[in-house]
């Protein structure tokens, strides 16, 4: 078996049941910490990548996430899933093909969404978007690597907060292939509908702020936490506070207490 295989039949196995948490590092150090600390799996961030690049959530190019991908995935000894935003294409042939590259780099997962970018048109036609998901799982299946597809509905994401709407869309994914399901951005009182409406396939839940715990996800049949940028954005807060206290008071006390890196991330 490749090491790839390894880690997808690993990352297949954590789904089959309990829950736990895919937490999601910007960088291979970042990755590298998390492995440290004994998370199962991992998940990359396409807003944490695209920051450390100078630029926004969605701003990073195909190349540039493929390299990434690469550089993550062969840099820990453990499950990684890609966000891979909407595929880097609108047509399903462009999703199929790029999917394609995507599963070569190694990685365990992969995630497509349904979100256009677009403000008066936020979310794929219905028909579409379940094509672009199609034409993801042909692709994974044509590499034979097995790699594990997770589909998001985008909705709560982009302002169109239908729960409806979110399920129809959650069980057409389903029904053409993907793995596990996902809408981000749903609140606690979505999470048991989620769940109910696309068992027994996996639910992956997105907390970005405190309102759920790992025991209550759990017991509403939650299989799969991701944390999206927050882990990212809590870094830059650390250091942001830290910079201006610098330039606004020539203080420098947010140095007390900091952690030993080269401790935390041993002998790589």
């Amino acid at each position: 078996m490749t090491a790839q295989d390894i880690q997808v039949t690993e990352f297949r196995r954590l789904h089959e049941t309990g829950c736990f948490v895919m937490p999601n590092p910007w960088d291979v150090g970042s990755a590298r910490a998390l492995a440290q600390l004994g998370f199962p799996a991992i998940a990359t961030t396409s807003a944490g990548f695209a920051w450390t690049l100078g630029r926004t959530d969605n701003a990073a190019t195909l190349e540039d996430v493929l390299g990434h991908l690469r550089d993550v995935a062969d840099g820990v000894d453990l499950p990684v899933n890609a966000d891979f935003e909407g595929g880097y294409a609108i047509d399903p042939d462009g999703v199929a093909a790029h999917v394609g590259r995507a599963v070569a780099t190694g990685i365990a997962g992969l995630s497509i969404e349904d979100s256009t970018q677009e403000p008066d048109a936020p979310l794929f036609d219905f028909d579409l978007a379940v094509a672009r998901v199609a034409a993801a799982r042909s692709a994974i299946d044509e590499s034979g690597t097995g790699v594990l597809l997770t589909a998001r509905s985008e909705g709560f994401v982009v302002g169109v907060e239908d729960i409806d709407e979110t399920v129809r869309r959650l069980r057409a994914y389903a029904e053409v292939g993907a793995d596990c399901l996902y809408a981000p951005r749903i609140g606690r009182e979505h999470v048991a509908t989620v769940v109910a409406a696309v068992a027994p396939k996996p639910v992956n839940l997105l907390i970005n702020a405190p309102f759920m715990t790992v025991a209550e996800a759990a017991e509403a049949g939650v299989r799969r936490i991701s944390v999206g940028g927050t882990l990212a954005r809590t870094a830059w807060g650390g250091w942001l506070a830290a910079a201006r206290e610098i330039v606004d008071a020539g203080t420098f006390t947010h140095f007390d207490g900091l952690p030993n890196v080269d401790g935390l991330l041993g002998d790589t």
